[in-house]
């Protein structure tokens, strides 16, 4: 099966249940692939807040979610990795400008499965001629590969490292290069590599935030979203107390 088909199958499989889901209490979330082990938790608190609502998510780059709002797959809330991309589908028109929020703070690491190599600095581990393969997400629609780029090219490095770059769709999929040993190392989000699914599968240092631009991680309503009050109450639990405590538990930072 090619990639295109497969795509069209995905949205039409999501059509149908949007479809069964009309007239219930529903919510259709499209999420960056820096959550993919948060939305269970977080979905959960809030399902225990509104149990009536049924919730669907999808996972995947925040700019292939952005190209698929766009074109009508329907989703009534988008939380992206940057703030960028939920902007862009508000200057666009399909998704309401004032709904824009920040919802966290991503935090990168660099994430081994090797036992033999030292993880001591970015700069250091770069520089181990051991270390020939180096997962980085697609820069051009995730943000945590461009924020790997960032912070190699400010510690002058980028060079060095970019002929050893195994690239991944998305975050998620540059986490699994490296735990299952096709990569040797990795820029992947903190929050992957603290989950309980992920925590035994290798070690990790943190990148100096100096040394990157801050991953403010954005949420918005869609056009569909928009007159769901479901999805309104799903965007405002994003910056409430119970979410914002779960987001500070898998290493998110939180906005002022």
């Amino acid at each position: 099966m090619n990639r295109g088909f497969k795509t069209v199958v995905a949205v039409s499989v999501f059509c149908l249940w949007a479809a069964a889901s009309h007239g219930a209490g529903s919510v259709a979330v499209a999420a960056a692939a820096n959550l993919t082990h948060f939305l269970g938790p977080l979905d959960a608190a809030f399902l225990k807040k509104y149990p009536d609502v049924a919730i669907r998510a999808e996972t995947g780059a925040s700019g292939s979610l952005v190209t698929q709002i766009a074109n009508g797959a329907p989703y009534d809330v988008f939380l992206s990795a940057d703030t960028e991309y939920p902007r862009h589908l508000a200057e666009m028109g399909p998704a309401p400008r004032e709904s824009v929020v920040t919802f966290a703070y991503g935090r990168l690491v660099l994430f081994t499965g090797r036992s033999e190599i030292n993880l001591t600095t970015v700069e250091d581990v770069v520089r181990d001629s051991r270390v020939l393969r180096i997962a980085i997400a697609n820069p051009k629609s995730a943000p945590y590969g461009r924020a790997a780029e960032e912070a190699l090219g400010n510690l002058a490095i980028l060079d060095l490292a970019r002929p050893r770059f195994v690239y991944g769709e998305n975050i998620t999929q540059t986490a699994q290069f490296v735990a299952s040993g096709n990569a040797d190392v990795g820029f992947v989000a903190m929050s992957l590599v603290v989950a309980p699914a992920m925590a035994q599968t290798g070690r990790w240092i943190e990148v100096p935030s100096s040394l990157y631009t801050p991953i403010a991680q954005g949420a918005v309503l869609t056009a569909k979203g928009r007159t769901n009050p479901e999805a309104r109450r799903y965007l405002e639990f994003l910056t409430g107390p119970e979410a914002q405590s779960l987001f500070r538990n898998f290493g998110y930072g939180l906005p002022n």
